[in-house]
């Protein structure tokens, strides 16, 4: 059975994902307080709820059962086409049930079902996108938990306390340098080695990694932090590129000898591929959790709750094959092997003004 083509929608020109979360924020506040009205109809357990917490030893044939009837599955994603189409494809193949898909930016597949589900419109049985805009969503009391076999699979940190969201995969925040030139033995071991002279003008950064900047400020202290990054960019300059893929690209080619935030997937690829490139990370890395959740008004909550299984069982090794980072511990990948902190999604909710804030003070204003 073939995938039905990805609609997409383009974010409006200029429209950011850190200016995105910034104006939902009072659109979430209002959320909260509709949803909270519309609590008393969810308080009892709903029919996707006992579907979502079957945890028989028939769970998977109760799934797909059910699924096959529904006939169908709604999925709203931010992933890349492709990689999405080939998960989509295997579930069909392997279960018999269509997926329909609308591809959009994080913040649109935020704004979509977050406006969709205060008009009590349920047209969406599963979300597939960014920790943070899921995090949303979850404060929205949108999301349902699902009590997957697979959860006991996974890296701990994969795993929420309230569970309605569970990371999949994972954006590996890494250093990566030109080994044309840079050599081996000057790479930093730490940031503070980027206050050297030798730095000048070889230093990259990408333009909206204000989650990041976060982790590792809050990580070594932030009056600490704030104040080495402030003396690097003053002693050594930086230059800002927008894209993580482009700015890969600009170390494999030379113009940014060394960046400090790119994925480290994107990187280990273009290397197998031959590019004079090395990635390396900064004790401990920052990781941004992608994640995937089911909808508690899923119209097709069999289909729903089998494809969360799905995402946490067969579509680990898909996604490793595809070169993304799985977080399940039964697909193994040296892209994971090493002391990893991930970016706190309500840290990018509740301080996101302060930090897109600094980071644009430090890094955006003052490159070079």
């Amino acid at each position: 059975m073939k995938s039905t083509p990805l609609t997409y929608s383009r974010p409006a020109a200029g429209a950011g994902r850190r200016h995105a979360l910034k104006a939902l924020s009072a659109s979430l506040l209002l959320g909260t307080a509709l949803s909270m009205g519309a609590g008393g109809a969810w308080a009892q357990e709903s029919p996707q709820a006992a579907i979502a917490g079957h945890t028989g030893p028939d769970r998977e044939q109760f799934l797909a059962k059910g699924a096959k009837e529904e006939g169908q599955l709604m999925i709203y994603t931010s992933a890349p086409v492709d990689d999405m189409a080939a998960l989509a494809k295997a579930f069909e193949e392997k279960y018999g049930v269509k997926v329909r898909m609308w591809r959009a930016g994080s913040e649109k597949v935020l704004q979509r079902t977050v406006t969709e589900g205060h008009a009590g419109r349920f047209d969406v049985d599963i979300v597939e996108t960014n920790g943070p805009e899921l995090e949303a969503l979850h404060r929205e009391g949108l999301l349902q938990e699902v009590k997957s076999p697979y959860l006991a699979d996974l890296i701990p940190e994969a795993i929420l306390p309230h569970k309605e969201w569970i990371s999949t995969r994972l954006n590996i925040f890494a250093a990566a340098y030109n080994t044309n030139l840079i050599k081996k033995e000057d790479v930093p071991g730490s940031y503070e080695e980027l206050l050297d002279p030798k730095w000048k003008g070889k230093l990259g950064i990408e333009a909206e990694d204000a989650d990041w900047f976060a982790g590792v400020v809050k990580n070594m202290g932030e009056e600490k932090g704030l104040q080495l990054f402030r003396d690097i960019v003053e002693k050594n300059g930086i230059s800002v590129r927008k894209g993580h893929t482009l700015l890969t690209n600009l170390v494999a080619s030379g113009e940014v000898p060394m960046a400090l935030t790119v994925y480290n997937y994107k990187a280990e690829q273009l290397k197998n591929k031959g590019a004079p490139l090395e990635w390396f990370t900064f004790n401990p890395a920052i990781a941004r959790p992608n994640g995937v959740a089911m909808t508690k008004k899923a119209p097709h909550p069999h289909a729903a709750a089998l494809f969360f299984d799905f995402m946490l069982s067969d579509a680990q090794e898909i996604l490793l094959k595809r070169d993304f980072v799985p977080t399940s511990t039964k697909v193994e990948t040296n892209l994971n092997k090493m002391p990893i902190k991930f970016v706190d999604p309500s840290v990018i909710l509740d301080e996101n003004q302060k930090w897109t804030g600094l980071y644009e003070e430090i890094f955006t204003r003052q490159s070079k």
